[in-house]
C-alpha cells in the first residue's frame, strides 16, 4: 500500500467534515418545519371527499351539493332522458364524448359532475336551455342531459369529477 491510503485526516480535515455535516443536520432541521406547513390542515383534508346519501332521490330529480367551494349536480335520469342521451350522433357534439363515458358502467341512470359553465364559471340552471339539461343564462350556453356543451360559447362538456359508488344508496365524490 502507498503511503497516501494510510493517511489520517488533518485536524482541520476532521474539522472541514464535522462542519460540512452539522451544516447539513441544521439546515434539515430548519427546512422541515418549513416544508410541513404548507400541507394542507385537517379541514381542507376533510373537504377532499364527500359521501352523499342518494337514497332520497327521484327519477327526474337533482340535488346540487358542494365539494370543494363548487356546486356538484347529481341527477337520476329517467330511462327516457338515459335513451335521449345515447340517441346523440357524436359529430354533432361541440366536445365528442358518449354518454357512456360520463356515467359508471351499470349505474346509467346516474349523472355527477361539476355544476359550473365551461365558458366563464356561472352556475346553469337545471332543466332549461333547448336540450333539456341545463341553461347558463349568462352567455347562453345549452348543455344536454348529460352535461355535454350543445349550444353557445362554452368550449367542453360540464366535468364530471372522479366519483364512486360506495353502496347503492351512497356516492364518494373526490
Amino acid at each position: 500500500m502507498s503511503e497516501e491510503n494510510n493517511k489520517k485526516p488533518t485536524r482541520r480535515e476532521f474539522i472541514h467534515i464535522a462542519t460540512t455535516a452539522v451544516g447539513a443536520v441544521g439546515a434539515g432541521c430548519i427546512a422541515l418545519p418549513l416544508v410541513t406547513q404548507m400541507n394542507p390542515d385537517a379541514s381542507v383534508k376533510a373537504l377532499a371527499k364527500v359521501e352523499v346519501d342518494i337514497s332520497k332521490i327521484e327519477k327526474g330529480n337533482e340535488v346540487t351539493i358542494m365539494w370543494r367551494g363548487k356546486p356538484i349536480f347529481i341527477r337520476r335520469r329517467t330511462d327516457e332522458e338515459v335513451q335521449k342521451a345515447r340517441e346523440v350522433k357524436i359529430e354533432d357534439l361541440k366536445d365528442p364524448q358518449k354518454d357512456q363515458e360520463r356515467v359508471k358502467k351499470g349505474k346509467d341512470e346516474w349523472l355527477v359532475m361539476v355544476g359550473v359553465c365551461t365558458h366563464l364559471g356561472c352556475v346553469p340552471l337545471k332543466q332549461q336551455g333547448e336540450f333539456g339539461g341545463w341553461f347558463c343564462p349568462c352567455h347562453g350556453s345549452h348543455y344536454d342531459i348529460s352535461g355535454r356543451i350543445r349550444k353557445g360559447p362554452a368550449p367542453v362538456n360540464m366535468e364530471v369529477p372522479n366519483y364512486e359508488f360506495v353502496s347503492d344508496t351512497k356516492i364518494l365524490i373526490g
